[in-house]
């Protein structure tokens, strides 16, 4: 076979492997979890969130590891933008939204910080271990302040991670039927084990077809990052946040698109940056950051009109993105 179709053939096959590891990982474990007797805030808080940026989470740290930086943060800034233009103003013009106020109050605000914080600890041109250890203890503090607010109101954790819970509350009752506990747990733990392994596996697929197609085309690596890798990688907050429009629940898609961001800077680029530094280019730092900051930006005067996002200012998220990515592009 063609190599260039082998390795674009590759890259396609690890983004769809990566979606579906990702989806069984967060139902293998929510199911075992509650089966567990862990409380649905846990759940909510750890799973459901790290399941939609586990994808992201492996490609970077392979990526890194492999010495490729820019790919690695690359693919993050890519997320972050494609969260915000693609995936809100793509599910925004399908279906306007309603926005909760404490998404607002809270997680909006909070974004914003963690992303200002990039640019100091980029100064210097790498993310090493010490700025991991900090953004890692910003999410920390983040998620025992969210889980602080959410056992004083437990609304909260239902609103932004009812699809999830749902579907662990359903297979709870499921399994009232012909199947033991034990055979419930066991097929739990085959999806945490299938669902773990086809996050490696599609995030090694993806990392060696984006590396030979950027050898190839002599595209940046920091292009393939922004653009296919991360796209692909933000399947499954696209898929979240589209199932959660169409079921008129709203706080879910945004609250899903500003966490997922979160924990992209928080946990993907502070787990990576702990295990090996991450060399950051002067180009991230007058271009793709800057990008990133002013998409978070808008999220605030969209949100906060009529505490609506409507058709209009989803167009307007997305036309932002693809003037944005021309611009980086040098279009």
């Amino acid at each position: 076979m063609n190599p260039f179709v082998f390795h674009f053939l590759l890259l396609g096959v690890g983004v769809g492997v990566l979606y579906f590891g990702a989806e069984w990982l967060v139902r293998g474990a929510a199911c075992l979890a509650a089966s567990l007797g862990i409380s649905s805030i846990v759940i909510g808080l750890t799973v459901v969130s790290l399941g939609t940026s586990a994808p992201e989470l492996v490609v970077a740290m392979l990526a890194a590891l492999k010495g490729n930086s820019d790919l690695a943060i690359g693919n993050v800034m890519g997320s972050n933008l494609a969260n915000i233009g693609l995936i809100l103003g793509v599910t925004a013009i399908i279906r306007p939204m309603e926005v909760n106020s404490r998404v607002i109050r809270r997680e909006v605000p909070i974004m914003l910080a963690m992303t200002l914080c990039l640019f100091p600890m980029m100064l210097d041109g790498a993310l090493g271990l010490g700025d991991g250890v900090i953004l890692l203890t910003a999410l920390a503090l983040y998620l025992f302040f969210v889980n602080r607010t959410a056992a004083a109101d437990p609304e909260v954790v239902h609103e932004q991670y009812a699809g999830a819970l749902g579907e662990v509350g359903a297979k709870q009752k499921g399994s009232d039927g012909a199947e033991s506990r034990s055979e419930v747990r066991a097929r739990d733990i085959a999806l945490v084990v299938a669902g773990s392994l086809g996050l490696v596996i599609g995030g090694s697929a993806i990392v060696r077809g984006a590396e030979f197609i950027a050898v190839a085309f002599g595209i940046p690596d920091m292009i393939i990052g922004l653009t296919v890798v991360a796209i692909g990688t933000s399947l499954p907050e696209l898929a979240t946040s589209l199932v959660a429009a169409f079921r008129r629940e709203a706080d879910i898609a945004v609250g899903n698109i500003i966490g997922s961001n979160i924990f992209n800077i928080g946990l993907i680029l502070g787990a990576t940056s702990v295990v090996t530094p991450i060399v950051t280019v002067p180009q991230v730092l007058r271009e793709e950051l800057p990008a990133v900051l002013l998409l978070s930006l808008l999220v605030l005067p969209v949100t906060k009109s009529a505490m609506k996002v409507q058709r209009w200012e989803g167009a307007v998220l997305l036309t932002t993105y693809v003037v944005i990515g021309g611009w980086l592009f040098h279009i």
